[in-house]
């Protein structure tokens, strides 16, 4: 893949830092496709990522959600092949790591293996504060917030009467 520089777009926008770190490094990445993987987008805040994991026990696959990065690895016993008996070994018996980068507000609500795959759910939650809110508009006047204390108003009342 043709590496693109993003230096222009660096200079003209704050906050973007990540976006373009992580461009940069998947561009220069070397893929390995072992583990293969699907991502399914189940509705518009849900979503589930299968790993075909085959010969894999519970025991030996680790996730780790840490920030917005989510890691699955697995390592084996090497108990293959320890008196000789096989003639040829095709079946992979490595250790992986996969890396997945989480857009923000999305979790990991939880994971299972089955059949030889992983599926691990995915939630993104948005905080109330963060999702849109309508406005209304009103048709009288506008309201203003008194920033003074109820107790300062009442020292003010206090001294008009006394005077």
């Amino acid at each position: 893949m043709r590496g693109y520089d993003f230096t222009p777009y660096r200079r003209s926008t704050v906050g973007f830092d990540r976006l373009f770190d992580f461009l940069e490094s998947a561009s220069r990445a070397e893929q390995d496709n072992y583990p293969p993987f699907d991502i399914e987008k189940l509705g518009d805040d849900s979503y589930r990522i299968t790993l075909a994991v085959a010969g894999f026990k519970r025991e030996e696959i680790e996730i780790v959600a840490h920030q917005n990065v989510l890691t699955i690895s697995g390592k084996r016993s090497e108990e293959r092949n320890r008196d000789g008996n096989f003639l040829h070994m095709g079946i992979a018996n490595r250790a992986f790591e996969r890396r997945f980068e989480l857009a923000d507000f999305v979790q990991v609500s939880g994971a299972e293996l089955a059949d030889g795959l992983l599926r691990i759910a995915l939630q993104r939650e948005v905080p109330e504060a963060m999702k849109p809110r309508k406005i209304d508009i009103g048709g009288t006047q506008p309201t203003t917030i008194d920033a003074t204390p109820a107790s300062a108003k009442a020292e003010t009342a206090e001294l008009s009467t006394a005077a």
